[in-house]
């Protein structure tokens, strides 16, 4: 069932809500990216209406979204967390990191 925009900005804010009040917890090292991934990306994205789970149903070539998608970069292929796909055509990558890791400051997670 689609959700209404209301629905994904109250689930969304749910999370935001969550998040903040256990900042320093999920900030802790034993945080890890699974958990990450599964508490609050995951529900991110279904609250946008992606169908994360191959509800639906569809051969791997056509789900939404693809996990542990394979990507050539510069010669060498890369495993982003996530391929988002519409019609079976690539649309953009998700590549999940812990709370710990300074996505910010330190550009070595991006490689």
């Amino acid at each position: 069932m689609p959700v209404t925009r209301e629905q994904a900005k109250e689930k969304i804010a749910t999370l935001i809500e969550r998040f903040a009040e256990h900042v320093d917890e999920y900030k802790h090292s034993n945080y890890n990216e699974h958990q990450t991934r599964v508490d609050f990306i995951d529900p991110f994205f279904k609250a946008l209406g992606w169908d994360m789970d191959n509800e639906q149903g569809y051969a791997e070539a056509y789900r939404e979204v693809i996990h542990e998608d394979k990507i050539k970069v510069g010669g060498s292929t890369k495993a982003p967390d996530y391929g988002f796909t519409l019609f079976g055509q690539r649309k953009f990558f998700v590549d999940a990191k812990k709370p710990s890791v300074n996505i910010k400051g330190d550009i070595a997670p991006a490689y």
